[in-house]
């Protein structure tokens, strides 16, 4: 589970900062169903982008660290999960959107549980690598 708990993180962590890219890059055009919403949602598009490319950052720097935190992949699918609130938020009051934005929401949803299930993978299997003598940050000029 460990592995795979390294794995969802790191894709996580390129797919945000891919798609927040993606949107800095063509605003607008990078929503499907959005057409020519105008500049004032233009500015914003391009903004939330370059905060995708931080949510995807902060993913990066969790997949960085050893063990993965379950704290950090705790709080970053929180957030996911608040997107996917949001959407069920905004189809309640605006109906169906385009059909790409259904499936975004039910990754933004299902997701989520995985990540909060087996977040603690990691954080669970370092005592065991450490009972079998590796020593962490351990330096053997130390030793001398």
């Amino acid at each position: 589970m460990a592995r795979t708990l390294r794995v969802l993180v790191q894709l996580m962590g390129w797919a945000c900062v891919a798609i927040g890219l993606f949107h800095v890059a063509l605003g607008n055009a990078a929503t499907p169903g959005l057409g020519s919403a105008g500049a004032t949602v233009d500015s914003w598009g391009r903004f939330m982008g370059a905060s995708f490319v931080g949510y995807g950052l902060a993913w990066l720097w969790a997949a960085r660290q050893r063990p993965i935190p379950a704290t950090a992949v705790r709080a970053l699918s929180a957030v996911l999960l608040l997107g996917g609130i949001g959407r069920l938020i905004s189809l309640a009051v605006h109906g169906w959107p385009q059909w790409f934005q259904i499936a975004l929401a039910m990754i933004e949803l299902g997701l989520p549980p995985v990540l909060f299930w087996i977040a603690p993978a990691e954080e669970r299997a370092a005592p065991r690598t450490a009972d079998r003598g590796a020593r962490p940050n351990h330096s053997p000029a130390r030793d001398l």
